[in-house]
């Protein structure tokens, strides 16, 4: 392949670039995968009831008259606007996007910006991979070349489909970002409270460049 080319011509700059991309990507599956998404805490009830009656204003999203802040009914905590509860967690998230099977942790208020990051590092990790194996390959119609190539060729189709996965993943996300909204609320307008009684359909949108500073900044 071309890297092991640049490794036999003591080229080792591309070589080591690729190898510290891949370890940052790794880096960043376990950090987002570990951290705390945002869970919402007991504690958290308790400071808000102690500043209000300190009477100090907390800045909160416009909610609409009809729609009343709710208890969890599952883990009974007072549910901020735009928190969900997740069954898989057992616990509720602030601004909850949503489950996801890949880190088996929750993206939430606090790692939602990081799994963006690590989308767009893993992106990169799998397009140059995909030029990797593809310098590796060269086609000949004989059984021969097929028992040689059979893994890697194998490996490339399998990062061409991570490829277009990932790339969908993060071309939703900078577009649910873009808008103010999260998955969650994307696919369940209709269930939720604060949206359906909203008089705007987005009531948190305040423009793209805004909504995209306020969420990475």
């Amino acid at each position: 392949s071309d890297l092991r080319k640049r490794v036999e011509r003591g080229e080792l700059l591309q070589p080591l670039s690729f190898a510290s991309l891949v370890l940052c990507s790794v880096l960043l599956y376990l950090k987002v995968s570990l951290m705390d998404p945002g869970f919402v805490t007991p504690e958290e009830e308790v400071e808000v009831d102690h500043f209000t009656n300190g009477r100090v204003c907390m800045v909160i999203p416009p909610v609409p008259s009809p729609v009343k802040m709710r208890r969890c009914g599952y883990c009974m905590v007072q549910q901020p606007m735009r928190a969900k509860h997740c069954q898989l967690c057992q616990r509720c998230v602030r601004r909850y996007d949503h489950h996801c099977p890949w880190i088996e942790n929750c993206v939430g208020e606090k790692n939602h910006p990081l799994f963006i990051v690590y989308l767009s590092v893993q992106l990169v990790v799998l397009l140059w991979g995909g030029h990797v194996a593809w310098s590796g390959l060269y086609f000949e119609q004989s059984w021969d070349w097929l028992q040689h190539n059979i893994f890697l060729l194998i490996s490339f189709l399998l990062i061409i489909i991570f490829t277009i996965v990932v790339l969908l993943l993060l071309v939703s996300h900078l577009y649910l970002i873009s808008c103010n909204t999260t998955t969650w609320e994307f696919m369940s307008h209709h269930r939720i409270s604060y949206l359906r009684h909203s008089d705007t359909e987005n009531p948190f949108d305040q423009g793209i460049i805004l909504n995209l500073w306020r969420f990475f900044c």
